[in-house]
């Protein structure tokens, strides 16, 4: 093929000659074809979709304690309301003249003990965190926490309200979770569990006499068998150093 190639290239005088020798040259060409393996198309293989796993959403559901200071912070919230818009100034009263007929009051456990606070009087529920010890403080005095940068004085409710049971067995025994606040004030009561919060009318309670010398007692809730306390004499007692079985001078 490369001859014939090349003849085409030359410049012949005898066309007659050309001609034959064209032909000649066609005759003895040989047309090499190139082995051309074909090509067999590879199948498409697709790639596998992998679906990304849904996310599980688990429903987050309270504990038993969770809901109960759920519950109590929206009451106290509209027992706040209500105190104020009540008269500034208004005289004290004992806690059952200022107690509704029907009210409600929180449980909490100390001990085996269960005690009684009416919402009107409660400042809230949080977690019992650390604690800073305060020196010169009375026995029943834990420390000092720091809440939003408020600082809460707690108190050892078993240690203040049965001095007579408090020993060093029931003091490893205790595991206090949570700060029961005291009204406006920075004293709180450490509490192992929150009960609930229950209605109760004034039938429902055996009240002390006036002439008690426990007036921190409001009396006693006779289903239940529990104290019910009355915070504001209870707040005045922290603040003069004193304790349940004391005398309010």
């Amino acid at each position: 093929m490369e001859e014939y190639l090349s003849s085409l290239l030359r410049d012949v005088e005898d066309p007659a000659e050309a001609t034959a020798r064209t032909a000649k040259l066609l005759e003895q060409a040989t047309v090499e074809v190139p082995d051309v393996t074909p090509v067999v198309p590879l199948p498409v293989v697709e790639k596998p979709v992998v679906e990304k796993p849904r996310e599980r959403v688990v429903a987050k559901v309270s504990s038993p304690d969770e809901q109960v200071i759920k519950d109590v912070e929206e009451q106290v919230a509209v027992v706040a309301q209500q105190q104020n818009a009540a008269p500034p100034n208004a005289p004290a009263l004992p806690l059952e003249k200022r107690l509704d007929d029907k009210f409600q009051a929180l449980f909490f456990e100390v001990a085996g003990l269960t005690l009684a606070v009416p919402l009107i009087t409660l400042g809230g529920i949080h977690q019992l965190t650390k604690l800073g010890p305060l020196f010169g403080k009375p026995k029943w005095f834990m420390g000092i926490m720091l809440h939003r940068e408020e600082k809460l004085s707690v108190v050892d409710t078993a240690q203040w309200v049965m001095p007579e049971k408090y020993d060093q067995n029931l003091a490893d025994q205790l595991n206090y979770q949570y700060l029961i606040m005291l009204g406006d004030s920075s004293w709180g009561l450490a509490s192992e569990k929150l009960v609930n919060t229950v209605s109760l009318t004034k039938a429902d309670v055996k009240w002390r006499e006036a002439s008690s010398k426990r007036p921190w007692l409001a009396g006693m809730v006779k289903d239940k068998m529990c104290a019910l306390l009355d915070v504001d004499e209870l707040i005045a007692m922290l603040d003069n150093g004193l304790g349940s079985k004391d005398q309010v001078p």
